[in-house]
């Protein structure tokens, strides 16, 4: 019985190794040299002789921590340090914008399970300034010339809320989820959905200046509830 030949290595799997092992020690060398945003990184040429990598899996690397929201190369200057990690997310949750019912009723369960108990947070940071600016999103909602304009102040009025407990990787994950959660603000502003929406932001507004957590949390479950009237009633494939 003959051995069977060993398969010859696939290049393709090796040079994304490859890649992948440049990759983290990029990262290592901007940690380890205290780079910061604005500052460069070496030339492909120079991080080729220094890590004995080809030019052009250095090439592949800077374009996987392009993608990152870790750099940006830019003409004349190369591979500079950014803060864009957000911003890339936001880019890939950004496709994810068709709303079923069940996307809409799962999103608006996971916006009650935080923002109905978020009284307890919000409440020894609130100011009589956060009290301010949210009226006046509440009232920039009602005056928004379009049915967009009238999400984006919504959703700025929750975002707000979110912000003011304190707790940056929340209000991170609600502006990765900004995009979805316009999209679901949009269902039945039009109607009476907007004027129905700015009461309830007055009454969670006056639960919070009156310190009243049990008015706080009914006012906001129904008016994150509210929401899934206005989508089943407008969306075909909902109707039983």
């Amino acid at each position: 019985m003959l051995a069977a030949r060993p398969l010859p290595p696939d290049p393709d799997i090796a040079r994304s190794g490859a890649v992948h092992t440049l990759v983290a020690e990029l990262r290592a060398m901007i940690a380890a040299e205290g780079l910061v945003t604005g500052d460069s990184l070496p030339t492909e040429r120079e991080l080729s002789e220094r890590f004995g990598m080809a030019r052009n899996t250095v090439r592949e690397a800077i374009g996987v921590l392009r993608a990152y929201g870790v750099i940006e190369v830019r003409p004349k200057v190369g591979a500079v340090l950014i803060n864009r990690h957000l911003s890339a997310a936001l880019d890939v949750f950004s496709f994810q914008l068709s709303i079923s019912p069940e996307t809409f009723a799962d999103i608006q369960g996971f916006r009650q399970l935080v923002e109905v108990n978020l009284f307890d947070a919000l409440a020894p940071h609130l100011t009589m300034a956060d009290l301010a600016r949210l009226e006046a999103q509440n009232a920039a909602m009602l005056a928004a010339p379009d049915v967009a304009a009238c999400a984006a102040a919504d959703y700025a009025f929750h975002h707000a809320l979110v912000a003011i407990a304190g707790n940056a990787t929340l209000r991170d994950v609600y502006r990765i989820m900004e995009p979805v959660i316009l999209r679901l603000m949009e269902t039945g502003k039009e109607t009476r959905g907007r004027d129905m929406a700015h009461a309830s932001h007055a009454a969670i507004i006056r639960a919070l200046r009156e310190g009243d957590r049990l008015a706080y949390q009914y006012f906001m479950a129904d008016h994150l509830h509210q929401g899934l009237g206005f989508f089943t009633a407008t969306t075909p494939e909902a109707a039983p």
